[in-house]
């Protein structure tokens, strides 16, 4: 099998809430996803999504993936896409970083593999671990009021985790832990997550301010060495997200003991093949994992769920399903929420078919 053609298409995701909003007064209305569409000289086509959380939560933008695609593209024409090695490697040497460009070029060269294999993409990740995945809320930031008064109605379509969205001022946040943790019930888990918003010392007034609240306090500030220092001043149990990129980062985190679980986010590695790898490392390590990306809609949802649900259970902390996020439908047979856990695809490759109708004229191909 060869690459014969790359094409590339742009998706606009607006959200059935209206706005997501987060640390530091960052919000999203619409999110500006990019699918990949790679063709082959056989009957097989992959397909593959990124789409960043804005361009101000990781060097990352939609725009940029598109322009980083044209730049990666050229050099694939030719290639065995299952061959993931020599794909990535060939990437790396095309364009330095961007890795979120990469990973939905990678996404769709796993697409590849599972199809001319007829298997599902989670099966050939290590093999389907469980009945399904139970899938955590983000609750936007808003008044402790109104951030507590969701999660009724998220608890109403099955979720058990919440992630709060804070890194605003303490003293607001303290009252938005506080207010959403006095709603929980039992069996309930409680995430804030400040998305890198603190300095050191605003994060030290906020794990005093919930020292005695079953909370997890997610990547505080933004450098490492902020964070480290808040996690060796407090007992609650503690999540590096932004902090950890790739496997060097994540092995000095372990060594650091800088960490309780990590957040995974498929992008931010570089797609699915370094993710997996990572995942691997994690599960080694003994270190439970957040098995995500940055957003994204159907296409990213299923990737989402072959690599989590071909992760053993006890190592899953949780995982999130995008696509239920926006009212637009970009591909038949992603997965869906049901009762706050969705599962894998059981059809070859990640299991989707986008509608071509929604994706409007390709931008770029290369051929």
């Amino acid at each position: 099998m060869k690459i014969t053609k790359i094409s590339t298409y742009q998706v606009d995701l607006p959200l059935v809430e209206g706005r997501y909003s987060w640390a530091a007064g960052k919000y999203v209305d619409t999110f500006d996803s990019t699918i990949v569409k790679i063709e082959t000289d056989s009957e097989f086509v992959g397909w593959g999504e990124n789409c960043p959380l804005g361009p101000f939560y990781l060097p990352a933008f939609g725009k940029g993936c598109r322009a980083a695609i044209e730049e990666i593209a050229p050099h694939l024409i030719g290639l065995d896409p299952t061959n993931f090695g020599v794909i990535n490697k060939v990437m790396d040497e095309a364009l330095l970083g961007h890795p979120y460009a990469k990973s939905a070029l990678d996404m769709a060269c796993w697409d590849l593999l599972g199809k001319k294999a007829n298997l599902p993409i989670v099966d050939l990740m290590g093999g389907r671990h469980g009945e399904d995945i139970k899938l955590y809320r983000a609750i936007s930031q808003e008044s402790p009021e109104e951030m507590a008064a969701k999660v009724s109605g998220y608890r109403n379509e099955g979720y058990t985790k919440f992630q709060l969205k804070v890194g605003g001022a303490p003293e607001d946040d303290i009252l938005r832990i506080k207010a959403v943790s006095a709603v929980l019930k039992d069996g309930e888990t409680l995430v804030a997550d400040a998305n890198t918003g603190w300095k050191a010392h605003e994060a030290m007034r906020v794990v005093n301010g919930v020292r005695d609240i079953d909370v997890y306090i997610e990547q505080p500030c933004l450098s490492y060495e902020e964070s480290i220092r808040v996690r060796k001043n407090t007992t609650l149990p503690f999540i590096l997200d932004e902090n950890i990129n790739d496997m060097q980062t994540l092995l000095r985190a372990e060594n650091d003991g800088a960490m309780d679980c990590i957040n995974l986010k498929i992008s931010k590695v570089g797609g699915l093949t370094k993710a997996r790898q990572i995942r691997d490392l994690c599960v080694n390590l003994g270190l439970p994992m957040t098995i995500e990306d940055s957003w994204g809609g159907d296409i990213v949802t299923a990737a989402i769920s072959h690599l989590a649900h071909s992760t053993p259970e006890r190592f899953r902390f949780s995982s999130t399903d995008f696509n239920s996020y926006t009212p637009i439908t970009t591909a038949n047979g992603a997965p869906q929420r049901v009762n706050g856990v969705m599962k894998a695809s059981e059809k070859p490759g990640l299991g989707i078919e986008p509608i071509e109708e929604v994706l409007g004229k390709a931008l770029y191909i290369c051929e």
